[in-house]
Formats: C-alpha cells, structure tokens, sequence
C-alpha cells in the first residue's frame, strides 16, 4: 500500500462532522505525519455560524418556489410589478451572499467553533497546499443539486420573461418554467446536513494528497500546509484562516477519486501562472488534466480563498460517477482504494514546488 493509500484508509474510515472528535482525531493523525516531517504544527481555532451551511440551501428552496407561485400566479404582470419582484429577489440574493459568505462567521446564531491545522517549515512560504477534513451526508448528491441550482435559474428566468403576457403560448411556457422551477428546488428543499457516510473521497482523499505531496517535498522548500474544517459548512474554516493572513498562492485538493482525469478548477480571473505550471508539470507526468472553471453550485476552499485576494485554484480527479457519490452514502471507504492518489500527489507537490 502506497502512502496516499495508506493515509486514505486511515482518515477515510468514518464520517467527520466538523468540529466532531472525529475530525480531531483525523486532525491530530495529520498533525503527527507533518510534525515527522519536520513542518511546526499549530492548531487555530475559530467560531462561525452553522446556520449557512446547514440550513440556506433548503431555506434558498423554499424562496424559489415563492418566487415561482408569485410569478404565476400573479400574472399579467406590469413592468412596475415586475420591478418589485426583481428588487425583492435582489434583496435576497444579498442576503444569501452575505450569509454564505461573512456572515458565516459573524451571524450571531447557530454559533459553534472547530479548528484549522496550519504547518510551516522554515520561512513564512508563499505557497500553500489546502484541503478539507470534515465530511459531511445529503440526501441528494452534489450533482443533483448542481442540477436543481441550474433548472431552478432557468425556470424562474423563464418565469419572469412570459410573465408580461396572457397569451396562450406564453401561457403553456408558464406552466412549463413553474414544472421547471419546482423540480429544481426538490434537491435544494432536501439538501439537510447529516452524517451517514464517511466522506471518503470527499474529502479524506484531499487530506491523503496533500500529506502525500508534503512526503514529496525537500525540506529546503518553503511550502505551508493547511487543513481545514467546517469547509462544508460554508467554508467556514478557509474564511476565517483568510482573516489571518496576506494573500499568496494556495493549491486546495478536493475529492481525488481512483479513476478519471485530474482536473484543475479556477474562478475568475484565471491564476494564469498556477494553471500554466500545472499544466506543464502534468504533461511532464504523462497526467491527463482538464482544465475548467468551478461547476455552479459547487463550493471549495479555494472560493473562499479567492474572495479574499488569494490567486488559487482546486485539483480534483473523478468522472461524472464521483460527483454522483459525492455526499451521499456511497462515499464510504468500501467504494475506493485511494489508486488514484499517488500521481495526483506528485503533480501537486511538482507545481507548489516550481511555484515557490
């Protein structure tokens, strides 16, 4: 057994909720393989709401079917009726933006703390390797939600174009975009947190790369590892360690499945730099490596990061069936062996190593 494997089914054996003994005990196994090492350990702990993670997706359903019903509903709407809808739905969408984002950590309820894990060898580095430990079970699988984020957009765009007229084909679009919308808030509506998996690949496999690739790197390079929690629960864990420290480079890994080809994820703007090594280090590697931007719906470490100033983006590896898994109760120790792991390690270790 490899050593990724081996930190795989170490780490990967049972759900980690965040701020969970659990995910202690997984957080003190990575501090004990780092500190052998020679990185110096420190634990950070911070508090944050739990009300986003846990609660806005099904809270974002219910709005979408009012919003769906109003559009409907009250149709013919005048341009003035319209207008208000569209202010009121913008006064949501800044609600949840601030939700998601600093209010998890300044919303004064649902509070809870948890703890980030940052390691250091030598000088302050400037490139950091990222992933998260906490895991957490949905009745409905990432791309399922994915899919409901999109046809609930879809439909209540649709809603609102045909909802100036009463005429009979706008009529049957109607009809048409409220089916449209309602099914897309179903994954929203049951996107309830839990604990019925052990977050294998998502995102032990992440953790077992990224202590694969410090493994891999001499001690005279000047690379920072940081493994955080409550990334699931709105990237609590990421926003509060941003908080701590000046943007720099930071390669986040999440979800490394044994088969498919690596990807590497980015937002807006492209990190340039980070894609065009990777991408060099990866042909090096004889890897195959897509490059894409984040997939709608999907969170990472890396969007927290991001927002905060940090030129950073997320390696993954999977296919179409890892997102199928993700967060259900298939992602369990049982349905992968960490083989795909060991390459994905030596491509990340590689690019932070030409990156500092």
């Amino acid at each position: 057994m490899d050593a990724g494997s081996s930190h795989l089914a170490r780490l990967g054996s049972a759900a980690r909720p965040a701020g969970s003994r659990a995910a202690r005990e997984a957080r003190e196994y990575c501090a004990d393989v780092l500190r052998g090492l020679g990185f110096a350990v420190t634990e950070r702990e911070f508090a944050y709401s739990k009300f986003a993670g846990a609660f806005a997706a099904p809270f974002a359903g219910v709005c979408v079917v009012a919003f769906a019903i109003a559009l409907f509903v009250m149709r013919p709407h005048s341009a003035e009726s319209l207008s208000a809808i569209g202010v009121v739905a913008g006064l949501v969408a800044v609600g949840f933006g601030f939700i998601g984002g600093r209010g998890v950590l300044e919303l004064p309820f649902a509070r809870s703390r948890a703890v980030n894990l940052e390691a250091t060898r030598g000088d302050e580095p400037n490139v950091w390797l990222v992933a998260h430990i906490d895991s957490k079970w949905q009745p409905v699988s990432m791309i399922v939600r994915v899919a409901g984020v999109i046809l609930s957009a879809i439909g209540l765009l649709g809603l609102a174009a045909t909802s100036i007229s009463m005429r009979p084909t706008m009529n049957m679009l109607a009809t048409l975009f409220v089916a449209v919308t309602l099914v897309g808030s179903i994954p929203l509506l049951l996107s309830f947190v839990g604990s019925n998996n052990h977050g294998t690949l998502d995102n032990a496999s992440g953790v077992a790369t990224i202590l694969a690739s410090a493994e891999l790197l001499g001690s005279d390079v000047s690379v920072g590892v940081l493994i955080t929690d409550a990334e699931e629960l709105a990237l609590a864990g990421a926003r509060a360690w941003a908080l701590t420290k000046g943007p720099a480079i930071a390669l986040n890994c999440d979800s490394v499945d044994d088969d498919g080809s690596l990807v590497l994820m980015h937002g807006s703007p492209v990190p340039e730099r980070i894609v065009a090594t990777m991408t060099g280090v990866a042909r090096e590697s004889g890897e195959s490596l897509r490059v894409m931007r984040l997939i709608p719906g999907i969170l990472t470490d890396h969007v927290a990061l991001a927002s905060a100033g940090w030129k950073t983006v997320t390696l993954s590896r999977g296919t179409a069936r890892t997102l199928r898994r993700i967060h259900t109760s298939r992602d369990t120790l049982a349905t992968m062996s960490g083989a795909g792991i060991a390459a994905a390690a030596r491509v990340l270790a590689k690019t932070a190593s030409e990156l500092s």
